[in-house]
């Protein structure tokens, strides 16, 4: 199947799938191959033209947010210079819409790991607790449901390189399948709410929430504050801040809540709404630039 893109509303497929937002595609050749949830399936971008098998239209533009108001979005985070730059580079990047189970656990996992570390653990995960399907000459995996985790031991769990993170994902899965807890319901109340939510889950800080809320559950204005949007901001906003609270977090590499709040929250009100779109174009400029 296809889909014609309109020149004026910009998708660019690489830049979605590379920018460190998601962790289980592949790209083989001209394709780039991945699975959510039950689907197995391709796709490419050829210029204005996006092609893919195995899955639904609706589905293809809900899930790489291609009913998302792209220009007004970037309209709306243009603020300056910087961010210009950064959405330029890489115009057409959008936000994806994963599954949330699978993007919360894939970012307990991310806790102090690089993406390379993050890929393997969640391969061997799926590799372990998944479903195989075969799709074009190519195998590839489900990712666990919660009653699978929640039955594992957590040496089991931890024998697919989690470390100490096999605790907390299986504490997580087990509240997850004993409560049939129901993610899709936060999409339906305000951010704030949501993120106390996510909050009680094991192993979910203020950052694995944010990353949640924004590459899952649709929730723009979520700013997400790690290592790279830190130091963009002491590079390029640190003006907007007092001198010694910048120098404070100058000289560490773990921020607490207050501080994570402080940067979290000059995010939301500097870029507005689609604060989460902004997040991720600096974070993947100030990545690749180095």
């Amino acid at each position: 199947m296809k889909i014609r893109l309109n020149p004026s509303c910009p998708f660019n497929l690489n830049a979605t799938l590379c920018c460190g937002q998601a962790f289980r595609w592949n790209k083989q050749g001209e394709w780039w191959y991945g699975i959510v949830r039950e689907n197995a399936f391709k796709i490419r971008q050829i210029g204005n033209d996006l092609e893919f098998e195995n899955v639904e239209m609706d589905f293809v533009k809900s899930y790489f947010g291609l009913y998302d108001d792209f220009p007004k979005i970037l309209l709306q985070i243009s603020e300056d210079k910087h961010i210009k730059r950064a959405v330029e580079t890489f115009k057409g990047l959008r936000i994806l819409r994963q599954d949330p189970w699978e993007c919360l656990i894939s970012y307990i996992c991310a806790t102090y790991k690089n993406i390379s570390a993050i890929k393997q653990m969640l391969s061997n995960l799926c590799k372990k607790f998944g479903d195989r399907i075969y799709f074009d000459g190519y195998d590839s995996y489900t990712f666990p449901t919660p009653e699978r985790l929640a039955k594992a031991t957590t040496e089991e769990l931890a024998k697919c390189g989690l470390g100490y993170r096999a605790k907390y994902i299986s504490k997580t899965a087990k509240m997850v399948y004993e409560n049939r807890y129901e993610f899709e319901g936060l999409r339906k109340i305000a951010y704030e709410k949501a993120k106390e939510e996510l909050l009680n889950f094991p192993g979910v800080g203020l950052k694995v929430a944010d990353c949640v809320l924004l590459f899952s559950l649709g929730k723009l204005q979520a700013f997400p504050v790690d290592v790279w949007i830190k130091r963009v901001i002491l590079k390029y906003y640190a003006s907007y801040f007092p001198n010694e609270f910048i120098r404070k977090i100058s000289g560490k590499k773990l921020l607490t809540s207050s501080e994570y709040k402080k940067l979290n929250l000059f995010g939301q009100r500097y870029f507005g709404d689609y604060a989460g779109y902004a997040q991720e174009y600096l974070y993947h400029y100030e990545r690749i630039k180095r």
